[in-house]
């Protein structure tokens, strides 16, 4: 194929997708494979439509229909071009397919948008938000409050739309999740929503085999999810394609918006593969439609979606970039900037709307969209809340948990099932405890569920009762979708990413992996922070205290990783007791995810009648002994994990040379911070500058508790391969360092 100015669409090869039992919607395909195609307009064709059982009756239904479109095409570039700022190409090109899935598919009651059982939109070419917030708009989706109450305010209004990417707008410039009422998750980052997406499959699934009964299909909704081009190319879509293809996810259905333009100009400088030949390799069902505003055949394409039982769906849609702008179209230029008033006007003018006329939505458009919503969304609503309080009566335990889980709430008293440990100088290390406590708050709580980056031996974060099971294909014979166990391989961004999706569909899902591998994790553990969303996370293996597998398993730099972020709590428990209450922060928390930073070695169990109560960690930080009855000690230690022990060792050494000695746990800065200044102050006194922190890992982050007047006993390079024992003498991580840096310490203050 000789190159062209002109949009070039890419064919699958018919030949391997016939073999592997791809769906191609074009009756040209073949011919379509050696032709280059220039833009030429196409509207709706009632004959198809009728054939699928559409409501398409008449040609002013078709005419409404177009028009629907192009006021969604028209709200985007106007959006785009008020704020000055934003994308107006994807929401032009792709307006025929949200209207399609949304008006014609999409299980979705705008009146009720957190309604359990709705369809969940990814939009996860976040760039392009602009066609969601005009969609969302249209089908007047109403706002939902941070306790999960519907309001009467529309999610988006005109004049949010008007106010586009500007300061507290809800139209902001990426979609956000709890800041946007029916923004089913924050997409930004391209390939995340995707991954996400994944994860709200999955939820669907488990939910379906866990609580659906005969008579009572609580449980069977479906994902869509729109993508581009630099979706396609993140490698967390491709981990969380080749995981859903694995799970056989038939309710999970990807577009794929195949414009072949990037931010820098043609996908033929850096992006030529076959998109729909590597989904049919991961086990997908793969469509083809040719001209993105084609709705009938954008109609049969999701229906062949809908009617597909063993795979999941990728619909490659072929679109032009700003389609109808006579400058923009099948250019960068409108990849990232407005296209202009002038080119507005003129592109609305091919629309055939008035081109004079701004955030115009033309008489009967608003109905139009709506009425079919309400018959495909709020009806199916309606009749799933008469079929659940039905289920109610029949299984009121089970009725009772679903209640729980959607206002993210615990069990009663599920407390007292986690267990207290009592002293011991050996003790455990943390993934040990850790593991011990996993196993009865899944006993307390019948959705907690997750699983591990093909890990699980080493974490310990396999929940162990036989009836929990492993969640997997019914027909490969490892396990079923009620499974509580998962098995994410080693995709440690698509499991984070599928993590926030089960999140973000209430269950309560964990993760798990090694310490160090977090850094393919970041964007994922930063979004459920910005989404508040309170996912789970564990680490283990969390310092030098690897040993033999040497630096490039050791953590150093990564606990100010995840201190840094905002909204996270991080906690590195320093006994079993530490670690029990910080499961019970956690799973009583709504809104905020959690890290937890685990040793691989043991850490004694300290006795609580010598040291200050666990319940501390609560707080963050907490006084473990002082030598000083009066509050004024000589010196503040400070430490986390597994380095209590040595600060609790120095601590006995100081007294030994007649200093007044206070050792601090402090298990997690981020829950300090929130703590008033009263009880900060009592913990570590301002008066009192001489102090010691001590961490095996990076100084980052402790200079503001040890002052200028205190030392940092920590790592200031990369680890090495040896044994634990060997590695602590060649640190020099001892007791007797720690009180000789407290002793200094108190002389500079003198």
């Amino acid at each position: 194929m000789t190159a062209s100015t002109s949009f070039v669409p890419k064919r699958v090869s018919a030949t391997l997708a016939q073999k592997q039992g791809s769906n191609v919607i074009d009756d040209d395909f073949q011919k379509m494979e050696t032709t280059t195609s220039s833009f030429v307009p196409k509207r709706v064709s009632a004959t198809l439509a009728q054939k699928q059982g559409s409501n398409v009756i008449d040609d002013d239904f078709q005419k409404m229909e177009t028009t629907t479109v192009d006021t969604i095409r028209c709200l985007s570039m106007d959006g785009v071009q008020k704020a000055n700022s934003g994308h107006p190409g994807t929401p032009m090109a792709m307006a025929p397919v949200a209207y399609a899935i949304w008006a014609k598919f999409l299980r979705f009651d705008p009146t009720d948008p957190i309604w359990p059982n709705r369809d969940r939109f990814v939009l996860s070419f976040g760039h392009a938000s602009m066609l969601l917030y005009s969609t969302m708009h249209l089908a007047g989706v109403k706002s939902v409050s941070s306790d999960y109450q519907v309001g009467d305010r529309e999610s988006v209004s005109m004049d949010d739309l008007k106010s586009f990417r500007q300061l507290h707008s809800r139209c902001a410039g990426h979609p956000e999740y709890r800041w946007t009422s029916g923004v089913e998750t924050t997409t930004g980052p391209l390939g995340n929503g995707l991954a996400t997406s994944v994860g709200m499959a999955i939820a669907s699934k488990w939910l379906a085999a866990t609580y659906n009964k005969p008579g009572y299909e609580l449980f069977d909704f479906d994902t869509y999810s729109m993508c581009g081009d630099g979706c396609m190319q993140e490698g967390v879509a491709s981990e969380a394609a080749s995981l859903a293809g694995h799970l056989k996810l038939d309710n999970l259905i990807w577009v794929y918006d195949n414009n072949k333009i990037t931010i820098e100009g043609n996908t033929d400088w850096s992006f030529t593969e076959d998109v729909a030949t590597r989904f049919v390799s991961y086990g997908w069902n793969t469509v083809r439609v040719t001209d993105a505003n084609d709705l009938d055949r954008l109609r049969h394409a999701f229906q062949t979606a809908k009617d597909e039982k063993n795979r999941p769906t990728l619909i490659v849609v072929d679109s032009h970039i700003a389609w109808g702008s006579p400058n923009k179209q099948d250019t960068h230029g409108a990849h990232g900037a407005p296209i202009g008033e002038e080119e507005i006007k003129a592109t609305k003018k091919f629309y055939g709307l008035p081109p004079d006329k701004t955030f115009h939505v033309p008489d009967g458009v608003y109905d139009h969209f709506r009425n079919q919503m309400q018959t495909n969304g709020t009806k199916r609503a309606q009749e799933w809340k008469v079929m659940f309080d039905e289920y109610k009566s029949e299984f009121p335990d089970l009725a009772e948990q679903l209640s729980l889980m959607q206002d993210r709430k615990m069990p009663m008293g599920w407390e007292a099932k986690l267990p207290t440990y009592p002293a011991n100088k050996k003790g455990m290390a943390s993934r040990i405890s850790n593991g011990k406590i996993m196993q009865a708050v899944a006993e307390a709580c019948p959705y907690f569920l997750g699983g591990s980056a093909d890990l699980a031996p080493s974490t310990k974060t396999r929940l162990e009762d036989a009836s929990y099971g492993d969640f997997m294909p019914p027909q490969t014979g490892w396990g079923s979708y009620a499974g509580r166990n998962f098995h994410f391989g080693v995709r440690e961004h698509a499991m984070g990413a599928i993590m926030n999706g089960m999140t973000l569909c209430k269950v309560r899902a964990f993760g798990s992996g090694f310490f160090v591998f977090s850094d393919y994790m970041k964007p994922v553990i930063r979004l459920s922070a910005l989404m508040e969303i309170p996912t789970c996370w564990i680490f283990t293996h969390d310092s030098i205290g690897v040993g033999e597998d040497g630096p490039t398993h050791q953590p150093i730099e990564h606990l100010a990783m995840l201190r840094s972020i905002p909204g996270l709590v991080t906690f590195r428990p320093g006994d079993a007791n530490e670690n029990v209450e910080a499961w019970k922060w956690a799973m009583n928390e709504h809104h905020r995810p959690s890290a937890f930073v685990l040793s691989r070695q043991d850490i004694p169990t300290l006795d609580r009648t010598v040291y200050g109560s666990a319940e501390g960690t609560q707080k963050g930080a907490y006084v473990l002994k002082c030598a000083c009855p009066k509050g004024n000690p000589d010196v503040v230690l400070m430490a986390s994990g597994s380095e209590i022990p040595l600060i609790v060792e120095a601590y006995d050494i100081l007294v030994s040379r007649g200093v007044k000695p206070r050792i601090v746990s402090m298990p997690s800065t981020d829950l300090f911070e929130w703590q008033d200044q009263e009880y900060k102050d009592s913990v570590i006194p301002p008066s009192i500058r001489a102090r010691v922190a001590v961490e095996f890992a990076g100084e980052f982050g402790w200079w503001k508790y040890v002052g200028l007047d205190g030392e940092f006993v920590g790592m200031t390079s990369f680890g090495e391969s040896a044994p634990l024992k060997h590695l602590m003498e060649h640190f020099n991580f001892t007791p007797e360092r720690i009180a000789d840096a407290a002793e200094r310490s108190i002389a500079k203050c003198k």
